[in-house]
């Protein structure tokens, strides 16, 4: 496919674009019909979580897998340097194949009463340390994960990149990121939504179908995301298929926590732009989880699956699932800093067994492009 895009914007703002063949910004508003969608009725009142947010999630009991604590140990020194600080922290957990409860058990022994759940929050970036005692549990912390003096605080003192009133870094343009950004910039002007969707992304995870001729079928998306402003009540998705898709037969699915509001595309950039409207109106510091889903099936054979990103983010994780009738020869992931720029960060992904599948997990999520290319023959 080619970049279909879709994005974290509340009102309107890009955030990140996802693209199969091609390569389009997700996370900006949606390109969309008709009349413009009311805001949802029912918004939470101050302090009670919306309705498709999960408090923090739940803490997790088991120990990684020696492939994720090779990943974690990988990850650990880059994100020890850049932040976040929720990152570094889950990716040291990782790497040590420390389960949350031993470590709480670890802090007790040190006299550092500190729950289960509040260290899942702070690995999820749904909470972030900042009184006296959680301050000394972080340099216990430290200490349990063979860190260096001050590695996990230093993160603390730089401002949290999702709290409420930080300002946020400028975003890359569409036309940085995709070759036909001009004309999702134009959809989403015609739609007069804020240059800011208010939404910072904390987890993604998309799902990609292949179909028995190699098409792309369709893309799902778990989508978890926090607000950064009040007022937030929608998100904007774009989608760019392949050469020769119809835009007018992509359908959107809204599947969890949100339904459709305006659409709009454009036959000669095929491109689909859906507005999602959430279930309620979020305030700063609110989270949200919901699903939605392109259903495409119009085009020939793709070779791609591309997301591009206009801001930093939390975690993202993209799995392509083949057919049984049409099994790549190599599948790679790749990163990409423009639509003409060459692919870099190249490495081989084998598909899993029976399910046919590949995929790839991004800790916290850059600004550029970010995909996996297969060839067939």
């Amino acid at each position: 496919m080619r970049s279909s895009a879709n994005g974290t914007f509340s009102a309107g703002a890009p955030a990140a674009v996802s693209a199969s063949s091609r390569s389009l910004p997700a996370a900006s508003p949606s390109a969309g019909s008709p009349s413009a969608a009311s805001p949802s009725a029912g918004s939470p009142s101050a302090g009670s979580p919306s309705a498709g947010s999960p408090s923090a999630g739940s803490p997790s009991s088991g120990s990684p897998s020696e492939t994720a604590r090779a990943q974690g140990a990988r990850d650990l020194p880059r994100l020890l340097r850049d932040g976040p600080f929720h990152l570094a922290l889950r990716a040291a957990l990782t790497a040590r194949g420390l389960p949350l409860h031993r470590v709480q058990h670890r802090l007790a022994a040190r006299g550092i009463k500190l729950g289960v759940t509040s260290l899942s929050y702070w690995q999820q970036g749904a909470r972030r340390p900042g009184r006296p005692e959680s301050l000394k549990a972080v340099r216990a912390l430290e200490q349990i994960l063979d860190l260096p003096e001050g590695a996990l605080l230093r993160l603390l003192a730089a401002p949290d990149p999702a709290a409420p009133g930080t300002a946020r870094p400028p975003a890359r343009s569409y036309r940085a990121l995709f070759s036909v950004g001009a004309a999702v910039e134009e959809l989403l002007a015609g739609m007069e939504l804020p240059a800011d969707g208010g939404l910072h992304t904390v987890g993604h995870h998309e799902r990609v179908r292949i179909g028995p001729a190699g098409e792309l079928l369709g893309r799902e998306s778990q989508h978890v995301v926090r607000a950064h402003r009040d007022g937030v009540d929608r998100y904007i998705a774009v989608h760019h298929g392949d050469p020769g898709c119809d835009p007018e037969r992509i359908r959107v699915r809204a599947d969890e926590n949100c339904r459709t509001g305006r659409i709009r595309r454009h036959p000669e950039a095929e491109l689909v732009v859906a507005e999602l409207l959430f279930d309620a109106r979020l305030r700063a510091g609110d989270t949200y989880v919901f699903g939605y889903g392109f259903e495409d099936g119009t085009a020939g054979r793709s070779t791609e699956y591309v997301r591009g990103f206009s801001y930093t983010g939390g975690q993202y994780v993209l799995q392509v699932r083949f057919d049984e009738a049409a099994l790549p020869v190599r599948c790679r992931r790749f990163t990409r800093s423009g639509p003409d720029a060459p692919r870099g960060r190249l490495a081989d992904l084998n598909p899993s067994g029976p399910h046919r599948a590949v995929h790839l997990v991004e800790q916290g999520v850059r600004r550029g492009i970010l995909g996996i290319g297969w060839d067939w023959e």
